[in-house]
């Protein structure tokens, strides 16, 4: 199991829209994380910076690399591509992070 660590830009008129999208999370895109091997997501927002953080455990047998290939994904891309900085292909701007400690 990997730890996976990134940051996304928010655009900050877009908080609650943000929440609410994700409280309504289609189930059939969850379904495709866990088959895709991702487990323990989680997404953090920085109100100050309009950043978000998030996290989630990669199996050791993941296909989290074929992700940007499925209709599931790309439409749910699509349908965020108005309330965050996002590229061309309407996946979001993404800054992977080091990780530096762990406690555990």
């Amino acid at each position: 199991m990997k730890r996976v660590a990134f940051k996304m830009q928010l655009l900050p008129e877009y908080a609650e829209e943000y929440q609410k999208r994700h409280d309504a999370i289609w189930p059939e895109l969850v379904e495709l994380l866990h088959q895709s091997g991702i487990s323990d997501y989680y997404i953090f927002h920085d109100p100050d910076t309009h950043e978000l953080f998030a996290t989630y455990e990669l199996a050791d047998n993941h296909k989290a690399d074929k992700l940007a290939q499925e209709p599931v994904m790309k439409k749910w891309w699509a349908y965020m591509k108005d309330i965050m900085e996002t590229h061309e292909d309407d996946s979001p701007v993404s800054k992977s992070l080091e990780e530096v400690f762990a406690m555990k």
